[in-house]
């Protein structure tokens, strides 16, 4: 049965044609009202979306087939990111698609605002001709511009203005020095950029950091006359204190391609005032930009679908193509290191410690802890689990995770150790990869050995002594039972010895109580992969 797509936004017609050519079965639906998507979301695997279908999580709760949500541009604030998450949804988005496109309308804001250009095309069309009213203009080579967030677009604006022979200064507490000396800015902080620049241009994500993060507050430290563009996210600016503080000549101008709310209300207090220039929310609105951002989110939906691979996700780490082929024989490690730990943990897990040795260290730590604890949930939980649900579920129950990172590995070029602890002791398990693609369990509590990871395995520990094995054999097989592999280990000092018998069929309950029975038995214990 092939995947459905539902495409519940305006999608270019390559867009779609790119999902069909994978193999998807794609339906597309516009413009339908929260009732009737909410009727029909169950049937689809995956839904395209742009800024106008809300995904929420009434939505999702109806969605019980949905494995991927794609949002056609960068901001994700119409999906319920905590919904999606916590029921196992992929969110994506295409954040550079449209970077050039949002960049140039900046500078479009820019330079219409410091030359007056709306205003002064609104006074001739009304047959006015006032050249001296809009001659006090400004000239920008040399102003110095103030950029918040110096992403995809932001650098795009920097790179910009900068062939204006414009100073730039930037705020952005997660790019690092070297990459800001790279674009040429100059690193401040957020106290700095308002007193020093003539122009501000917001290019961040709308989060409760972010909210109104331009207030009454930031506007009183600003230079007189200053010049705001906020081509981002609606929210970052607070509308009522920007309308004042231009009103009183304090703030020279503002342009705005985005609102708080949208659309806003014909009264609103900017739109009464002479300095403000604003659109409607065209960032992205270019034909160039529309077909590319359709043709990148169709093509990550069906990677996601048909292959597994994940791009732009803003709940999952993203994994590049190149390191997802030499990760994958990992990932699947991980998810059965994780289910092996689940079954031979304490009763009660409160923490997780992974430790990623040797070529490992350098892998995506957090996509290898989500797999763990994915296949730990699975054993924990009656509901399905994935790995984007894992991590929000695990720390809903107070479970905490730890990683360590450990370039040097004695024994293997790369080994991945788990570690399930409560108050009263631990479980650890370790495993490596053979070759390309062959995952090894190399460790299981104190007792090393080399056991393949798959089907029903009999797990168990017993006195080193002589017949142990025999006689287990001999049980299995007067019970039908065949064994396949036999993996086997010993602690001489303590003189117990271990054992993973690979067998053909899931062993009873009976087969298993007849097992503890025998002499120089301590423990058995079924494991599934």
């Amino acid at each position: 049965m092939p995947f459905r797509v539902l495409v519940a936004d305006d999608l270019s017609a390559q867009g779609v044609d790119i999902l069909r050519k994978a193999g998807l079965e794609v339906d597309v639906k516009v413009g339908l009202a929260p009732e009737e998507l909410e009727k029909i979301i169950g049937e689809y695997d995956g839904l395209a979306v742009r800024s106008a279908t809300k995904v929420s999580a009434r939505l999702l709760e109806r969605a019980t087939r949905l494995k991927v949500v794609g949002r056609a541009g960068v901001g994700v604030d119409n999906v319920d990111l905590p919904a999606a998450t916590r029921r196992g949804v992929v969110v994506m988005n295409t954040p550079g698609g449209s970077s050039v496109t949002v960049a140039e309308l900046t500078l479009a804001h820019i330079l219409a605002l410091a030359r007056h250009v709306a205003q002064a095309t609104a006074s001739v069309k009304a047959g006015r001709w006032e050249k001296k009213r809009f001659q006090a203009g400004r000239e920008l080579a040399g102003k110095t511009l103030g950029v918040v967030g110096i992403g995809n677009i932001g650098s795009i604006v920097v790179e910009r203005c900068r062939a204006l022979r414009m100073r730039v200064i930037a705020y952005d507490p997660f790019i690092s020095r070297e990459v800001a000396a790279r674009l040429g800015v100059t690193q401040v902080d957020l106290d700095q950029l308002w007193r020093e620049s003539d122009v501000i241009s917001l290019h961040v994500p709308l989060t409760e950091q972010t909210r109104n993060v331009v207030n009454a507050a930031a506007i009183a430290r600003m230079k007189k006359g200053v010049l705001l563009v906020n081509c981002a996210r609606g929210g970052l600016v607070d509308e009522r204190a920007l309308a004042d503080a231009i009103a009183s000549g304090h703030v020279g101008g503002a342009a705005l391609d985005v609102f708080e709310q949208e659309p806003p209300p014909p009264d609103h207090p900017l739109f009464r005032l002479d300095g403000v220039i604003c659109t409607p929310h065209l960032g992205a609105s270019t034909e160039e930009a529309q077909a590319a951002v359709a043709a990148a989110l169709a093509e990550q939906i069906a990677g996601y679908l048909v292959r597994g691979e994940v791009k732009n996700a803003v709940n999952l780490p993203n994994i590049p193509r190149a390191m997802l082929d030499r990760l994958a024989p990992y990932l699947g490690l991980a998810e059965k290191l994780g289910s092996l730990a689940a079954q031979i943990a304490p009763p009660s897990i409160h923490e997780v410690h992974l430790e990623l040795a040797g070529e490992l260290s350098a892998a995506p730590h957090r996509a290898l802890a989500a797999q763990v604890l994915k296949g730990l949930l699975r054993h924990v939980l009656d509901q399905p689990v994935n790995e984007v649900s894992a991590p929000a579920i695990a720390k809903e129950r107070g479970i905490v995770v730890r990683e360590d990172l450990n370039p040097e590995a004695q024994d293997y070029a790369s080994l991945l150790t788990v570690t399930l602890r409560d108050a009263g002791g631990e479980a650890t398990v370790a495993g490596t990869v053979f070759g390309k693609a062959e995952p090894r369990i190399v460790r299981v509590n104190q007792f090393r050995l080399e056991a393949v990871p798959e089907g029903d395995i009999i797990m168990c520990e017993n006195d080193d002594a002589p017949g142990v094995v025999g006689r287990v054999g001999t049980a299995l097989g007067e019970a039908g039972v065949n064994i396949s592999r036999i993996f086997l280990s010993r602690d001489a000092e303590r003189r117990q010895a271990f054992a993973l018998y690979s067998v053909d069929s899931r062993p009873t309950l009976e087969v298993l109580d007849r097992l503890r029975r025998l002499e120089h038995v301590r423990a058995v214990r079924p494991i599934r992969f």
